[in-house]
């Protein structure tokens, strides 16, 4: 077990994500695990490293960053590896990393032996994060902006505070959205896939009130990603408080939607809390429908303490 890890453990893992990605159709990890695999991270977070001779044969990720909701985990084994108990026991770990604090799991499809893992670990299903989707050949409609609205592209070295001051009160309530800082929009514009031309931003008197940012999945290079044919992403929409009930969200969806299709691609997707009916609807309403689950497990700490891991 490590904070940071080094150059050559963090290949390792990487290579790790791909097998399990090529196997599976779906990654193991979420973004901002890649991210710390790629650029460090946060010296807090915790990584778990299981081997079975000089191979990885496992990796779990903690994350301790959330003062309210307690730390949150996701773990991948390899393919070559599974079924001889290494999930349970990276699980194990990482709760007894989490100590007596809640511990929040996340699963990325919703898959049985997921739930399984979880149910056999203690965890319970508390969230599901659905992934939509839609045709961009099918029609888009033209975005109707308010009196006083105009758009334009994010400006890279100008506009990086004013968006993270939006972002924080566009998600005040969301448990991860709304906590990012300068330092995670730094991150991101450093990723291969960072794009200001598709990063769209409604401004009224010239002050920021929403945005659109659209990701590419699949035009470069993706470490730890499996091969696939580009598909677009409505990445995040927000919108001022202020501004909210006055279309704006939906025209920049639009917006984005319209210039992905501009780049020749054919698919789009998005990722929106099962429990957000009202933003599912607005999706709804342009097109787009189910397509896969990530779910999080959550698990309250034991009374009697941790248990402590048990490797095979």
């Amino acid at each position: 077990m490590t904070g940071q890890l080094d150059e050559q453990a963090a290949r390792a893992v990487l290579e790790l994500v791909r097998l399990a990605t090529e196997e599976d159709g779906t990654g193991p990890l979420s973004e901002h695990v890649m991210l710390h695999l790629r650029y460090g991270g946060d010296p807090r977070a915790r990584n778990i490293l299981l081997c079975s001779g000089q191979q990885l044969a496992g990796y779990a990720h903690l994350d301790p960053t959330d003062p309210v909701a307690g730390p949150s985990g996701e773990l991948v084994i390899h393919p070559a590896y599974r079924g001889r108990g290494l999930g349970l026991a990276l699980a194990r770990s990482l709760v007894a990393q989490a100590a007596d604090r809640p511990l929040r799991l996340w699963a990325h499809g919703d898959r049985p032996a997921a739930a399984r893992l979880a149910a056999a670990a203690g965890f319970e299903r508390s969230r599901s994060l659905w992934q939509m989707r839609r045709s961009l050949q099918a029609r888009l409609g033209k975005p109707q902006l308010a009196d006083g609205i105009s758009i334009r592209t994010f400006a890279v070295g100008a506009d990086e505070d004013a968006w993270t001051d939006l972002n924080r009160r566009a998600f005040s309530r969301h448990p991860e959205q709304g906590a990012w800082t300068r330092a995670d929009l730094d991150l991101r514009e450093r990723e291969p896939w960072f794009d200001p031309a598709g990063f769209f931003l409604a401004e009224r008197a010239g002050r920021i009130v929403g945005f659109h940012w659209t990701k590419i999945h699949g035009a470069g290079e993706e470490p730890g990603a499996g091969a696939h044919e580009p598909i677009g992403e409505v990445y995040v929409v927000g919108v001022d408080p202020a501004e909210r009930g006055t279309g704006l969200g939906r025209a920049l969806t639009l917006v984005g939607l319209r210039y992905l299709r501009s780049r020749g691609l054919f698919q789009v997707m998005l990722y929106v809390d099962e429990t957000n009916t009202a933003a599912i609807g607005l999706y709804q309403s342009l097109g787009f429908t189910h397509w896969d689950t990530d779910v999080m497990f959550a698990r309250r700490p034991d009374p009697a303490g941790p248990a402590s891991p048990t490797f095979t």
